[in-house]
């Protein structure tokens, strides 16, 4: 085996009691017991350590090394090379931005990297540290697929929380911020686009014939991949959810607009009569009526009211406004 490489995030042994020992860097890393290293691959350090351990092979370092981001899962004999996406919770990012977990796992040993910091990382060390986390490499897998599996679907209910919102004011007949059903719907699509391949990924692995692997492990392994179904279902439901509201709010916004082009149709309407008349008697010939009198140009504007409040009550008898 090699040494615990100086700039490790997590170094252990798993006791098989659900707890965990740690290991110093510069240590050597024990055959004999259950043990994970996890490393960030982006670091010099961990990186000059991954290409030179002699515990991989090429495309076990090509893989960790970060070299494919789609959710993968290679056999090797006892050997398993997977490469699993976790919600990106890291400020500053997007969680669509989904993170790459990547997992060099055999019976007694597990190594792990990533560039990003993931939250479900640190629930599986948090259990071995409380005394009730994984007690085998295969029980670790599992965990840490349930992991990945628990935050996708809190995020999954996020989106669903937020669409419903979103109708709420949809059927208020308001229109929701400028760009906010955009963003949901590209989260849903992103989501969906690396949970499904996963969701292969990990009916697959319940179903390889590692011997490591026993009935209850494959039994839990299943029941996640039966979840990442589950939210991929409720992750279509809101890509058609949210077609339908897209489809609402173009009503809504030309409703609106037909509206406002409608009333200036019934001002101009209502002015029509009256600038036809400005327009007749503004005309510099002999003749016009009234030119003569005081009391002519008053006439003439109450004619105009006259005339602009009668058009007013005609239409609005017609029920044109």
């Amino acid at each position: 085996m090699d040494r615990v490489p100086s700039d490790v995030i997590y170094g252990l042994t798993l006791d098989g009691k659900g707890g965990m020992t740690p290991l110093a860097t510069g240590s050597e890393i024990p055959a004999a017991q259950p043990s994970w290293v996890h490393l960030d691959y982006g670091n010099p350090e961990a990186a000059r350590w991954l290409l030179q351990t002699p515990l991989l092979n090429d495309a076990a370092r090509e893989s960790l090394l970060g070299q494919s981001n789609r959710p993968k899962l290679v056999r090797m004999g006892e050997t398993v090379l997977l490469i699993l996406r976790g919600i990106n919770h890291n400020k500053d990012h997007r969680p669509e931005e989904m993170v790459a977990l990547r997992i060099y796992i055999t019976p007694d040993f597990i190594l792990s990297s990533r560039r990003r910091s993931l939250l479900s990382e640190k629930d599986v060390f948090q259990q071995l540290a409380l005394g009730g986390g994984a007690i085998s490499t295969a029980d670790w897998l599992v965990e840490i697929c349930d992991a990945l599996t628990d935050r996708a679907g809190e995020f999954v209910e996020e989106l669903h929380d937020q669409i419903l919102e979103l109708e709420e004011i949809v059927l208020m007949r308001e229109l929701p911020a400028n760009g906010r059903l955009a963003r949901i719907r590209k989260q849903l699509i992103m989501i969906r686009r690396y949970l499904s391949p996963q969701r292969d990924l990990v009916a697959r692995l319940a179903n390889e014939k590692l011997t490591w692997l026993d009935e209850d492990d494959r039994r839990r392994l299943l029941d996640i991949a039966d979840r990442l179904r589950r939210w991929l279902d409720d992750l279509d439901a809101g890509v058609a959810r949210s077609a339908v509201l897209a489809d609402e709010i173009n009503n809504l916004t030309a409703e609106a607009t037909n509206r406002r082009a409608y009333q200036m149709s019934v001002m101009a309407l209502m002015f029509l009569p009256a600038s036809f008349l400005t327009g007749l008697f503004g005309i510099n010939l002999g003749g016009i009526p009234g030119a003569e009198s005081p009391t002519a140009f008053w006439i003439f504007c109450g004619s105009l009211v006259g005339l602009a409040t009668g058009l007013a009550v005609w239409l609005k008898y017609r029920r044109w406004w």
